[in-house]
């Protein structure tokens, strides 16, 4: 069964028969369709696991919520307004790590890197040396201000990306498959921070197929399999419903419940 989250809290996202194609050959004669009917809402304040398999539409599902590629059907609203007309609060709350977080990576020192976004939005002076202190200090990279950003490690990279956004304000976090290609300990570094922003009442959105890494953390898990939204509700009763022919492996098969499927502990 599909449905959105029982909680009375804001809805940041309400996503309705949202569907994208790309031109050429696909499926159809025309084209390729990536996602196909979405309905969902997003709430304020919750850790939204979206998982799926490769080619499942996870990436361009990111890329319309943050404005960063336009839909071709259906329609999504930010805070009760229409995407298009919400793009510049859009851009104040939401931040973005992208699977490879070198491409993220613009100032030559850490301390540059996280004082780009907030400059861009006018922020300078004390002001602007506060949150960028206080965005390094939460990221636990205070000692390596500066260092050269492209030297860092790959979990640092990506809590390089994370303290550019809570500089800039941002109360929402897409992390677009933040353990790809990382050690152990880079994806301990990437589980705490994802901890430590939950506690601290951050929206996060979590686009993994590692469930095994991350899922204690969940409030809520979705499934989609190309394209189209197969389930949407409380981990242990969205994987009690899992299909073989989604790729997504229950993890529980190795763990007790959903809630210890971490490497942290809870």
């Amino acid at each position: 069964m599909l449905g959105g989250s029982p909680s009375l809290r804001e809805i940041l996202f309400s996503v309705r028969n949202l569907s994208k194609t790309f031109p050429g050959t696909g499926y159809n004669e025309g084209g390729f369709r990536a996602l196909s009917g979405l309905n969902l809402n997003i709430f304020a304040g919750e850790c939204l696991l979206v998982a799926g398999s490769n080619g499942s539409g996870k990436t361009v599902f990111m890329k319309i919520l943050a404005a960063l590629m336009d839909l071709s059907g259906g329609e999504v609203l930010f805070r009760g307004l229409p995407l298009e007309k919400a793009v510049p609060r859009l851009r104040r709350e939401l931040g973005l790590v992208f699977q490879d977080a070198d491409a993220q990576i613009i100032g030559e020192t850490v301390v540059e890197d996280v004082a780009f976004g907030p400059k861009n939005l006018g922020a300078s002076g004390s002001t602007l040396e506060e949150r960028v202190n206080r965005a390094l200090e939460s990221m636990g990279l205070s000692a390596k201000r500066d260092f050269s950003s492209r030297d860092l490690s790959g979990g640092e990279k990506r809590r390089l990306a994370v303290a550019g956004i809570l500089a800039m304000g941002c109360e929402i976090i897409i992390l677009d498959e933040p353990f790809a290609n990382l050690d152990y300990f880079g994806v301990i570094q990437v589980l705490e921070l994802i901890r430590d922003q939950k506690k601290q009442g951050k929206t996060l959105i979590v686009l993994t197929h590692e469930l095994e890494k991350v899922l204690a953390f969940a409030d809520r898990l979705l499934i989609l399999d190309r394209g189209i939204l197969r389930d949407d509700g409380k981990p242990e009763e969205v994987l009690d419903r899992l299909l073989p022919e989604y790729g997504i492996r229950d993890p529980r098969q190795s763990y007790r419940s959903a809630g210890d499927c971490t490497w942290l502990p809870v």
